[in-house]
């Protein structure tokens, strides 16, 4: 018997996305009971994402779709009926602030009552191109209600909860966007691994016999060395299976051969290119949806050392004092959130160009970013690219778009030394060709990062719960179910600079900007500050919208 079910609605409204491209809304989606060892949670706010999209336009080829493979039992998953794997139909939506209505008998870690924010990337969980997630193969908050297992949403290395308890005292707003924001912080914080994986699987490639060999000097990890190395030439290593080695070592500038090893690098592999003083002389098509997604890394020498290359790899991607970052796409909703963390980082000496192809969208930006570029004295520049290039050389590029030329336009542009943070997630399987030549020559270095980890997020809520970052200034517009379809084409159409809050509990109110609140709204409207979302105006909607009144 579960704790909370009584008094629970037998339907309700949601968002399912049921093949490519077809997005329905379900007004009698059965709301479901919790099992023995399974949570149902009352979703309060849940923040639409361009990852959304990704998921509505892939579906089941998206890499966080697919079937988990490994981390918990088959027959757990059985139990499991918001688990919804390959072609299932799923419910979107990630970024979800929650309340705990009902648990199992078997519940350990959770009650009843508590207000939680959603830690969404089940990393532990991996599937054939990445792992499982809250939102996609786990069914996500554009509902009323959703249902979550404790074997799911516990660490299952520290114990932690995935469901992070949070105060009464901030909008649900705020603490959905805690999620995007720690999808932020991740890819600056995030620890690169700088040494041979221990316990992994090394190959060496030459086309020289004599380069066939475990060179001296490599960086192995504290742990251990790698348990198994391969040694071969080119075409040896073609019959291995496709990404199956933690480690490649490559002898040679041969386009064919990278392109060939750009297939069996694992997820979270380094290639490492090792030039001898030679040149490739051509691009090589790289994956570079893989370095987002599958996190694998391309590093090179242009010597004969290949220890020479681990040491490209900075600790993190943090912001270094004096660069001069280029955020690329820097007026959408998530290029905001970019500009807002470095004007706070507190990092010295940093210029910041906000480069964008819109100049409703840097407008829309600068209102929020210049009187904190003011404040923490830090120099912003909004450029539209459309009309002039950006001038000088940046030493850290930021990539909010999924557009592979664009990351081939950084290794071209970016300064020596500089970093590239591929945020916006290029699908997996994109490959593109990259002047490997300049890369290894200037010794920058291309990461990307995909979700976050408890650590990001406790790491946000804390700035959030204590008042020092304010989340909510990314909202744009608001709506319940009726506007969450329309939401989606706003962000496919990049018609709203900022986030797009869905209220799954107003099920008749559609999309609304804040712009035009005071039309639907007065009251709303009027408990803004100076335009901007905040925890009055979410309290003001949800009494004046009840019972639901139909808007947009």
């Amino acid at each position: 018997m579960s704790a909370g079910t009584s008094g629970l609605p037998q339907t309700q409204y949601a968002i399912q996305l049921v093949g490519p491209g077809e997005l329905v809304l379900n007004t009698a989606k059965p709301v479901l009971r919790p099992g023995p060892h399974q949570i149902l949670a009352q979703v309060e706010a849940v923040g639409l994402c361009f990852s959304d999209l990704k998921l509505l336009k892939q579906f089941s080829a998206h890499p966080r779709k697919g079937d988990i493979i490994a981390g918990i039992a088959p027959e757990v998953l059985a139990e499991i009926p918001s688990y919804v794997p390959a072609s299932k139909p799923t419910v979107p939506g990630h970024e979800v602030a929650c309340r705990l209505v009902a648990v199992g008998d078997a519940v350990r870690h959770h009650k009843v009552g508590e207000r939680c924010l959603v830690q969404t990337d089940y990393r532990a969980l991996p599937t054939a191109g990445s792992n499982g997630s809250f939102g996609y193969n786990f069914e996500g908050g554009l509902q009323e209600y959703v249902l979550m297992d404790e074997r799911v949403v516990m660490d299952p290395t520290t114990g932690e909860r995935f469901l992070i308890p949070v105060s009464e005292a901030r909008s649900a707003s705020s603490i959905a966007l805690v999620e995007p924001w720690a999808c932020v912080e991740d890819s600056y914080v995030n620890i690169e691994r700088r040494t041979l994986k221990a316990g992994g699987r090394l190959l060496i490639v030459s086309d020289h016999a004599a380069l066939r060999r475990v060179p001296a000097g490599l960086p192995y990890a504290p742990e251990g060395r790698p348990a198994e190395v391969f040694l071969g030439a080119p075409s040896a290593a073609a019959q291995r299976p496709d990404a199956s080695f933690d480690d490649i070592i490559c002898f040679g500038a041969s386009r064919p051969v990278l392109e060939m090893l750009n297939d069996k690098l694992a997820a979270r592999g380094i290639l490492n290119v090792v030039l001898g003083g030679r040149k490739i002389g051509e691009s090589v098509s790289v994956g570079v949806g893989r370095l987002h997604y599958g996190m694998t890394r391309w590093i090179g020498a242009a010597g004969s050392d290949a220890a020479d290359a681990y040491r490209t790899i900075p600790e993190t991607g943090e912001l270094r004092p004096g660069d001069r970052v280029a955020v690329i796409g820097a007026g959408g909703p998530m290029g905001q959130m970019h500009v807002i963390r470095a004007l706070c980082s507190g990092v010295n000496g940093i210029e910041i160009f906000a480069t964008d192809v819109d100049d409703a969208r840097l407008e829309s930006l600068g209102a929020k970013a210049m009187p904190m570029a003011g404040a923490n004295g830090v120099a912003l520049h909004l450029v539209n690219t459309a009309r002039a290039p950006l001038a000088g050389k940046a030493t850290y590029v930021a990539l909010m778009a999924p557009v592979g030329a664009l990351v081939a336009a950084a290794v071209r542009d970016i300064a020596p030394g500089g970093l590239i943070n591929i945020f916006a997630g290029i699908p997996a399987p994109t490959r593109q060709d990259l002047d490997l030549d300049a890369c290894i020559a200037k010794r920058c270095f291309m990461f990307g990062t995909s979700g976050s980890v408890i650590r990001d997020m406790k790491i946000v809520l804390e700035k959030v719960e204590s008042g020092r970052l304010d989340t909510d200034c990314s909202v744009d517009a608001v709506c319940g179910m009726a506007g969450a379809a329309g939401g989606m084409a706003a962000v496919e159409n990049r018609t709203l600079a900022g986030k797009i809050i869905v209220y799954p509990a107003l099920r008749d109110v559609g999309l609304i900007p804040l712009a035009g609140m005071a039309k639907h709204f007065p009251t709303v409207a009027a408990r803004l500050e100076n335009g901007r979302w905040c925890r009055a105006a979410e309290q003001e909607l949800l009494k004046a919208a009840r019972p639901a009144t139909k808007a947009g």
